[in-house]
């Protein structure tokens, strides 16, 4: 090993995280987990910032969507354009039972409930998730996630473990002013139904416009929780995340 790739990698390792730019923060992923990086995306209203920060600098990572079946049409549109564009190598994970079995089967999982939520999230996110995590040989997940989106993410860390997984958030403390910049410096799209009122797009069941007096995690769910489950612990002892 050159001299060169010494220092880099001894700077790496001396990196504090929680001071370091998003860009080293990147960065210092590749070089800890290197193949067994992933990122993912749900093409939200903001994903286009991740999408390019880290494939700029990582150009072929797998890019995981887990696509529910209850996307909102501009979704699909906004995925193929941005995956065009950013020349993504995506892996689309879908769950094992369809839209209608699981209606014939569960009725609206979304409308029974915070317990009708948590089934429909394990079968429809956590479940194709964890899939794709284990067939990709994933030990280290890099995420989108801020602490200004709602009050069960304004504590975490840069790091956190996730199970048997390492997750990275290289944004974490960008605020609103952080992304539209850097949406505009680079040409950048939010999604279509950010110009409708839409601060957050999930399924579109469970997806409101932000209305007066409304907070962003209250567009999510009814209200009802901000995490669809990936970012939970889910306690299975299979799972990897």
């Amino acid at each position: 090993m050159s001299h060169t790739k010494i220092a880099a990698k001894t700077n790496l390792e001396a990196l504090d995280l929680e001071i370091a730019s998003a860009t080293e923060r990147v960065r210092w992923a590749h070089e800890t987990y290197g193949e067994q990086l992933v990122l993912t995306t749900s093409f939200g209203v903001q994903s286009a910032v991740m999408l390019h920060l880290v494939t700029t600098l990582i150009p072929n990572i797998p890019v995981i969507f887990v696509d529910t079946g209850y996307l909102f049409p501009a979704t699909y549109t906004f995925a193929a354009e941005l995956t065009e564009r950013l020349k993504l190598n995506l892996k689309t994970y879908i769950p094992r039972q369809t839209a209608a079995q699981q209606e014939a089967l569960y009725g609206k999982q979304w409308e029974k409930g915070l317990e009708g939520l948590e089934r429909y999230n394990l079968i429809n996110k956590v479940e194709p998730m964890n899939r794709a995590v284990k067939e990709l040989g994933a030990t280290a997940w890099l995420s989108g996630l801020r602490r200004t989106q709602s009050s069960s993410r304004s504590e975490r860390k840069v790091v956190e473990s996730q199970n048997k997984t390492t997750k990275i958030y290289p944004i974490i403390d960008w605020n609103d002013r952080d992304v539209y910049e850097y949406l505009t410096e680079n040409g950048l799209p939010y999604h279509p139904l950010w110009d409708q009122g839409y601060v957050s797009v999930g399924d579109w069941h469970s997806t409101k416009k932000l209305g007066a007096g409304m907070t962003e995690e209250e567009t999510r769910f009814g209200g009802l929780k901000r995490e669809c489950g990936l970012h939970e612990v889910t306690g299975g002892s299979d799972f990897q995340i």
